[in-house]
C-alpha cells in the first residue's frame, strides 16, 4: 500500500467530508471496506478494492476495516497486521499510523466495534462474507440499497447528496485518472500498425496505466466486435477493413476513475461507409457536449443524441421519415440502444450500486420505452458533476434480427441500404465532461476525436 504524506492534505479532505455528512444525518454511521476473495486456494486472492462509500470517507483501500462516523468524528476499527504476515507482504503500517494519516479521532481493534453499533446506519457492500459480518454485528438484516428503508435509506440519500458533485480533492484525482486514460489510448492507437490481435492493443494500453501506478477502472473493452457493448474478449485477429473499438479507463490508487472510448480503423483509413457513420456519431458527441451546463436535463442531452443520430441515418438513407417522429418511435434505439452516458467518480458508473436512487432525481422512474430504458442518469446537471458523453452506432444482430423489431420498423428502416454498411459493427466516441459553473470542461480533451486526427 502506498501511504500518502500527511502534507498531501488527505486528512483535511476527509475531515471536510465527514463534517458535511454530519450536517445531513443525526445518527451514527458504520461503513465497511469489505474483505479479500480467494481465486482458488486461500492465499491466492483477487486484487482488493474497498467499497467506494468507505473510500469516500476513509481515503485508503484498507482490507477488513470499519469506520464509525458520528458528529463529524471518525473512529477507525481494524486489527493490526499479524507479525507473521511480514514474511510474505513486508512491514505494514500499524492501526495508529493509518489513523493518523486519515485524521481519525481514535482507533481500536475490530473486537471493540460492538460498542458502537447502537442505532447505526450502514450501506451494504458487495461481498457476501462481509454482509454476513455486518448482519452479525448489527444484529439485523442489511438489505440491498435499492430496497433500503429507515436510517439506512436516509444515509444513502445523504451520501448521494455529497458524491453527486465533486469537491476539489476529488476533481484533482479525476483529472489524474483522465490524463493517464488519454495516454493509454494514445498508446493503443500507436501500437495498432504492428499489432496482430486485439490483445496486443490491450497490452499496450494497460501497460501505460500500470506504469503510472494505476489500475483499470473496469475490464477493458478492446475489440473489433464493437457491437458487443461490454466485450471482454481479446482473441480476434486484426484485419484490414476492421474498426477497433477501445473503451479503457485508468483508476487512481484512491479509487477515482477515468472512462474513454475511441474507435479507429485497423488499417489507418476509414472506408467511406465507416467514415459516414463515424461522422454521425461524432456530430452527436459534439452537439451533446455543447449542451452541458448547470440546469440542463441529462435526459434532454440523451434525446439530442438520439435526434442527431437519427438525422444522420436519414441523410444516409438508412432510416425513412421525419426525425422527431422517428425518435418518438424509438427508431434510433435500433442502432443506439444505450443511454448517452453516466455519472463518473469513485466508480466508473458512479454510485450505481445504489440503483436508480443516485442516477434518477427523486420522483423519477425508468421509462419502459425502447429508446429510454437504459438511460443511467436522469437529473438536472449541477456544477461539480462529472458525466460521460458517449453516443454510438451498433449493428447488434439480436436487435436488428428480432422479429418484433423487423415488423415494427419494416417501413422505417431501409434494410437494403443498411446492408451497404456491413463493415460498421460498432462505433462509440466517449469523453469525460465536467459540469462547471457556467458550462463544461472536457477532462479528456487532449485525446482527439476527429477522423483525420484519430488515425495519426
Amino acid at each position: 500500500m502506498r501511504l500518502p504524506n500527511p502534507s498531501e492534505g488527505l486528512a483535511n479532505t476527509l475531515y471536510q467530508r465527514r463534517q458535511k455528512l454530519a450536517q445531513l444525518v443525526d445518527f451514527p454511521v458504520l461503513l465497511w471496506s469489505g474483505g479479500v476473495r480467494s481465486r482458488n486456494f486461500p492465499a491466492n486472492i483477487y486484487p482488493f478494492r474497498a467499497s467506494s462509500h468507505f473510500l469516500y470517507f476513509a481515503g485508503l483501500s484498507l482490507v477488513d476495516t470499519v469506520i464509525h462516523l458520528e458528529g463529524g468524528k471518525l473512529t477507525l476499527f481494524m486489527d493490526d497486521p499479524d507479525p507473521g504476515s511480514a514474511l510474505w507482504h513486508g512491514d505494514s503500517p500499524s492501526r495508529d499510523r493509518l489513523a493518523e494519516i486519515i485524521g481519525a479521532n481514535s482507533a481500536f481493534p475490530k473486537s471493540e466495534l460492538t460498542l458502537k453499533t447502537q442505532n447505526a446506519a450502514t450501506v451494504r457492500v458487495q461481498d457476501l462474507a462481509t454482509i454476513g459480518e455486518m448482519e452479525r454485528i448489527l444484529k439485523r438484516p442489511v438489505i440491498a440499497p435499492v430496497a433500503a428503508t429507515g436510517q439506512d435509506l436516509a444515509l444513502i440519500k445523504a451520501i448521494i447528496n455529497l458524491r453527486l458533485c465533486h469537491d476539489p480533492a476529488a476533481l484533482s484525482e479525476l483529472k489524474k485518472a483522465a490524463a493517464v486514460t488519454v495516454k493509454a489510448h494514445q498508446a493503443g492507437i500507436l501500437a495498432t500498425p504492428t499489432a496482430s490481435q486485439e490483445s496486443d492493443i490491450r497490452a499496450a494500453m494497460e501497460a501505460v496505466i500500470i506504469a503510472h501506478n494505476m489500475t483499470c477502472s473496469y475490464n477493458s473493452i478492446v475489440t473489433t466486435e464493437g457491437q458487443v457493448l461490454h466485450n471482454e474478449l481479446y482473441h480476434n485477429p486484426l484485419k484490414s477493413g476492421d474498426l477497433l473499438l477501445a473503451d479503457v479507463g485508468a483508476e487512481t490508487p484512491g479509487g477515482w476513475a477515468g472512462d474513454v472510448t475511441r474507435t479507429w480503423p485497423v488499417s489507418g483509413t476509414f472506408s467511406p461507409t465507416q467514415a459516414d457513420i463515424y461522422d454521425v456519431v461524432l456530430a452527436a458527441h459534439d452537439a451533446c457536449i455543447e449542451q452541458v451546463k448547470p440546469g440542463v436535463e441529462y435526459r434532454d442531452i440523451h434525446l439530442l443524441a438520439a435526434a442527431v443520430i437519427t438525422e444522420g441515418l436519414v441523410d444516409l438513407g438508412i432510416l425513412r421519415g421525419q426525425v422527431t417522429e422517428l425518435v418518438e418511435k424509438d427508431a434510433h434505439a435500433l442502432f443506439f440502444p444505450h443511454g448517452i452516458g453516466h455519472l463518473l467518480g469513485l466508480d466508473v458508473h458512479d454510485m450505481e450500486d445504489l440503483g436508480d436512487l443516485a442516477g434518477y432525481a427523486p420522483g423519477r422512474k425508468r421509462s419502459d420505452r425502447f429508446g429510454l430504458g437504459f438511460l443511467r442518469l436522469n437529473r438536472p446537471l449541477a456544477p461539480g458533476m462529472l458525466v460521460t458523453i458517449e453516443p454510438g452506432f451498433y449493428q447488434v444482430p439480436a436487435i436488428l434480427n428480432n422479429p418484433k423489431n423487423r415488423q415494427t420498423y419494416r417501413d422505417i428502416v431501409n434494410w437494403e441500404q443498411l446492408e451497404k454498411f456491413a463493415d460498421v459493427r460498432g462505433i462509440r466516441i466517449e469523453d469525460d465532461v465536467l459540469v462547471t459553473d457556467s458550462g463544461w470542461e472536457v477532462l479528456t480533451a487532449a485525446l482527439p476525436s476527429q477522423r483525420h486526427q484519430i488515425t495519426k
